[in-house]
């Protein structure tokens, strides 16, 4: 899929190829948008550019009134951030909504905005945030407004020797409330049919200003005008919160598309600001999600450990596979799933999607769960790597392998690879896990044979709650 592959590890160094290849090269953090758009064929590349050991890009910060989210925050360090749930929870709820655990633990925010998508679920909170972006390259660095940034469907001001360093939020004061609310066609791993996000400000009891952002329904995020203007001096009574739904229907024109219909958008619109604003009144959003913010954290419920010094990749990508050390000299244009595969010779691991959405694939790369077909493979070298392979010891079955056996969990086998992988990590972080965490740990991972019921009771037959 690409020809050249880059590992810097500062950020000048990361500017200075930016600088050298220009729109020939991609940025590359997660993976889970890039590496599904060129598996797709979308804007290929012939060079990529790492940036995962530029440790320095890593890092949330509350200063001065402001959060500070560097470039290489992923969607699990936001749920995870006792300053975001205080000082951002619109964006904290949109992340919760973002894929599967595998998904959010690698996925950045950076990277969802710089897609640019209509129905990127972070672009809407962070718009109604207002926050900025801060965009640097090798001639100095400067600060876009996040309701600049965007052109269009896909299309950003992001130049092609530019880097998104930063993501700068003011911080919710105490007379503001936010929310963000999805519908989608699932619970989870859905894109959004309609996104959502408010940020109010009160006088007391009365609403002194309004930010609304409505996704999914044009080309970019936009503002429910309308509406913003209508509940300034306005109390959140039934009446106003339902007359505040009706007029969302005059700041859009919605879309058709695969997911519904422009009538149904419309439909749906005028519900979702009625109840979002009665949400918002009650006031009860902060005290639900801290109640247990690691049941959403499903399998990251800690930050992993920080990398060791990582050695420059050359001829081969050195690894260690099931607690044997791998060299693997052809690899370097695969995505891990297909060098599992195809070099190191491990066919346990499946591909069911190839775009991270069914979880048949999900591995270890160092101590995380991760969808092996959007991760490419040099970011495993001088890593650790568990596969099906290795969940046993010896002879010794897992667990949940054993507990797979008992329940009669197993069915066709081609998604048990993964099931047994993500239930596993759950288990290691969670060794008596509750149903609703089990089910946030198998959300990212689909059973074709639809015998989910058995599988559940497999992980909490070997977390002993069965």
């Amino acid at each position: 899929m690409w020809e050249t592959y880059f590992q810097p590890t500062s950020l000048a160094e990361a500017l200075d190829l930016l600088q050298r290849y220009q729109a020939s090269a991609r940025v590359v953090a997660g993976g889970t948008d890039i590496l599904v758009e060129l598996q797709r064929g979308i804007k290929p590349t012939t060079t990529l550019v790492d940036i995962t050991a530029v440790q320095e890009l890593k890092y949330i910060r509350y200063e001065q009134g402001w959060l500070r989210i560097g470039a290489l925050t992923t969607h699990n360090d936001i749920l995870r951030s006792l300053d975001c749930q205080r000082y951002a929870l619109p964006l904290v709820q949109a992340c919760v909504e973002v894929g599967a655990p595998q998904i959010r633990s690698r996925a950045t925010i950076a990277g969802n905005l710089i897609t640019a998508s209509p129905a990127n679920d972070t672009i809407t909170p962070l718009m109604a945030l207002n926050a900025e972006v801060v965009l640097v390259s090798r001639a100095g660095e400067r600060s876009v407004s996040l309701h600049d940034f965007y052109l269009g469907v896909r299309r950003t001001r992001l130049a092609a020797d530019e880097l998104l360093r930063e993501i700068r939020i003011p911080a919710l004061a105490a007379n503001q409330r936010g929310l963000f609310l999805k519908l989608g066609l699932r619970q989870a791993q859905a894109i959004a049919v309609i996104n959502l996000a408010f940020v109010l400000t009160f006088e007391q009891e009365t609403i002194s200003e309004a930010r609304i952002t409505l996704g999914c329904l044009a080309p970019t995020i936009v503002h429910a005008r309308t509406v913003e203007a209508y509940l300034k001096g306005k109390r959140l009574e039934d009446d106003v919160c339902r007359e505040a739904g009706s007029l969302a229907l005059q700041d859009v024109s919605p879309i058709d598309d695969i997911r519904t219909t422009a009538e149904y958008r419309r439909a749906t619109l005028s519900a979702l600001v009625t109840q979002g604003l009665q949400r918002i009144a009650s006031n009860q959003d902060i005290e639900r999600w801290q109640h247990d913010p690691a049941t959403r954290v499903a399998l990251e419920t800690a930050p992993p450990a920080a990398p060791q010094e990582r050695q420059p990749l050359h001829e081969s990508i050195e690894t260690t596979i099931n607690g044997v050390p791998y060299r693997l000299t052809s690899a370097h244009h695969k995505t891990l799933l297909n060098a599992l595969r195809e070099d190191a010779g491990l066919t346990g691991t499946k591909e069911g999607c190839a775009e991270g959405e069914c979880g048949a694939c999900t591995v270890w790369l160092n101590g995380q769960a991760v969808m092996s077909c959007l991760v490419p493979a040099p970011q495993a070298h001088q890593g650790t790597i568990t596969t099906i392979e290795g969940l046993a010891q010896g002879e010794q079955l897992h667990p949940l392998q054993q507990a797979f056996i008992d329940q009669a969990a197993v069915q066709c086998g081609f998604c048990i690879p993964g099931m047994l992988m993500a239930g596993a990590k759950l288990l290691d972080e969670h060794p008596h896990p509750t149903m609703e965490q089990i089910q946030v740990a198998l959300s990212g991972n689909i059973c074709r044979c639809t015998g989910y019921r058995k599988i559940l009771n497999a992980v909490l037959s070997a977390g002993g709650q069965a």
